[in-house]
């Protein structure tokens, strides 16, 4: 099954961590990876878990690599693999998927064809704020047969789904007693390695 035919469903934990790491560094362009495996039935990228990568600067190339190889050996001993990437912009007014994300989702493509990426969508985070409603705050991403980053539409058959249908609201829940201050990315990690990427007691 090609990546034009393939769904993608993301894991209340990883969906919300995505959310969170964005929130508390809202004036940065913030990313992450995404972490997950393709389905038993081969039709489905199941999202399982994400890793806040970075809040300051992004382009670096070093500190991405370190990052990505130490996280894939981590997670391929689960038998899980680095699925496609996520990315918030700087400004909240920003829509569009720019060339940095592309170029690293393109990298991680090299390992894994059917990597996706998925966008933060302000408009719709400010949205769920105000409705609590149930749709994922992000677009989703994925690459053509010419090999260029093209959007999802949202009703495209639901190509892109949450897993838990209440994620928004333990979303909203954790907005609301300010939980993004407990998140640790990969630049707190390399600040500080007392700091834990994996962010283990972050849903206790």
């Amino acid at each position: 099954m090609g990546s034009s035919d393939l769904k993608y469903e993301v894991a209340q934990n990883a969906y919300i961590k995505l959310v969170l790491h964005s929130l508390k560094h809202p004036t940065s362009a913030v990313n992450g990876v995404l972490i997950g495996r393709i389905s038993s039935s081969n039709d489905t990228v199941e999202i399982v878990d994400a890793v806040p990568l970075f809040h300051s600067q992004i382009p670096l190339l070093p500190q991405l690599e370190i990052s990505l190889i130490l996280i894939e050996e981590y997670f391929s001993a689960k038998g899980l693999n680095i699925v496609g990437y996520f990315h918030a912009n700087e400004r909240s007014d920003e829509f569009e998927l720019g060339g940095v994300a592309k170029n690293i989702g393109d990298h991680i493509c090299r390992y894994f064809p059917q990597a996706a990426i998925l966008l933060l969508d302000n408009k719709k985070l400010e949205a769920l704020k105000k409705s609590k409603g149930g749709s994922a705050v992000m677009q989703l991403y994925v690459r053509d047969a010419s090999k260029n980053w093209k959007l999802v539409q949202s009703d495209a058959n639901s190509r892109f789904s949450l897993k838990e249908p209440s994620a928004n609201l333990i979303l909203l829940d954790y907005i609301s007693s300010e939980k993004w201050n407990d998140i640790v990315d990969f630049d707190d990690h390399l600040d500080d390695i007392s700091k834990d990427w994996l962010n283990p007691g972050l849903f206790n």
